[in-house]
């Protein structure tokens, strides 16, 4: 099951299982986002295609009006994951200490 909602300003929280079941709950989330946002994902448990295709969606969006989309507190089977599909030369990746 996904989790996600506001953080502190600045700040999405997500948690669970990014999948495809999941993708549409998390699209029409980050569509309401503006600026540059730290996405936390240190309960982020797994992200499937279809979950990469919302964040880069996501990403695309927020750069082209002077945003980004950063991912923080990242779990080191996530950042093997985001690095295998080559999303760490698109996202800033802060793994998880």
């Amino acid at each position: 099951m996904l989790h996600i909602d506001h953080g502190s300003p600045g700040v999405v929280t997500i948690g669970g299982r990014l999948d495809a079941a999941q993708s549409p709950v998390a699209d029409a989330f980050l569509s309401g986002v503006q600026g540059t946002v730290a996405l936390d994902c240190r309960t982020l448990e797994y992200v499937s295609s279809a979950g990469l295709g919302v964040l880069l969606k996501t990403q695309k969006r927020l750069m082209a009006s002077g945003g980004k989309l950063r991912l923080v507190a990242v779990s080191p089977h996530v950042v093997e994951l985001l690095s295998y599909a080559g999303f760490d030369q698109i996202f800033e990746i802060e793994p998880a200490r």
